[in-house]
């Protein structure tokens, strides 16, 4: 099954709170929620097999007259093709549109709880094992990555060389919830890098300006020059040692091209809202 893109560069600039913001090849479709729609701006990722379509996350709004996620597939691949619907987390601003495809013929969501992407999937040890799921000719690597979430995974396609990290390794605010398992994680994320074919990392937002070291305020609708999307297994690495050196320190710590928020860093958030007011 391979897309057309020019199909969605026509749906492109029609469909509602949705964007098309680069394909690789023609069987991957990298998408955004307009920011206007909702400040996350969450991008998802739609890859084609030659018997299956598999979508990593659903958005974070459910109304189908302001984001049109479902035609928006549907037009992608196909009415009769069948979808996989799975999430990087089980967060509400990737989670929120599953909805508008329970009635989608051909179509498995996958559960939000750890338990039940491992059974999925086929993970076979629960964070440390690994699992897999097969389009048709193009077979994707699902590793547990928990830490920002109880059920995060990563995806890696060797047939791209992408690894897709969710909220777990993005150029933004790295939210840590669980330290020891988001450890953890990261170092099987630099392992497995290591050792396969990974050319870029992609996550599911973007909250860094291309000025070192400065994000964008939680809530903000503008993203002025900000960071490109794609990160490099070097930078891997990089948020693997900062996450080391700030492990036993509570509150958020800045770094270039990230941030880590040890716990629930709440002095931050606030300043976070400041800064938000300042900027209106």
């Amino acid at each position: 099954m391979e897309a057309n893109p020019h199909v969605a560069a026509a749906y492109h600039r029609q469909m509602r709170g949705l964007e098309v913001v680069r394909w690789v090849g023609g069987s991957t479709v990298v998408l955004r929620q307009d920011i206007a729609l909702n400040y996350e701006a969450p991008f998802l990722f739609l890859l084609l097999g030659a018997d299956r379509a598999l979508l990593l996350d659903t958005g974070a709004t459910a109304d189908p007259a302001r984001f049109g996620l479902r035609d928006a597939v549907d037009e992608l691949i196909g009415t009769d093709t069948e979808l996989i619907v799975s999430h990087s987390h089980a967060h509400g601003d990737h989670v929120a549109a599953d909805g508008q495809f329970v009635d989608r013929p051909h179509t498995t969501t996958v559960g939000h709880t750890a338990e039940q992407v491992a059974a999925f999937f086929g993970v076979d040890a629960w964070p440390t094992g690994s699992g897999a799921v097969d389009l048709g000719g193009r077979v994707l690597t699902v590793l547990p990555i928990p830490g920002h979430h109880p059920a995060s995974i990563a995806i890696h396609d060797p047939a791209t060389s992408l690894l897709l990290t969710g909220d777990t390794v993005y150029p933004g605010r790295l939210y840590v919830r669980d330290f020891p398992a988001f450890l953890a994680s990261l170092d099987r994320l630099c392992d497995f890098a290591d050792t396969h074919p990974v050319e870029q990392i992609l996550g599911a937002h973007i909250e860094m300006s291309t000025t070192p070291f400065r994000d964008f305020p939680l809530g903000s609708v503008r993203h002025p020059a900000e960071q490109t999307l794609a990160m490099t297994v070097a930078q891997l690495h990089e948020i693997r040692d900062a996450a080391r050196s700030v492990a036993d320190s509570p509150g958020a710590h800045r770094f270039a091209d990230f941030a880590i928020w040890n716990g629930p860093s709440r002095g931050a958030l606030a300043w976070q809202l400041v800064r938000r007011a300042l900027r209106r």
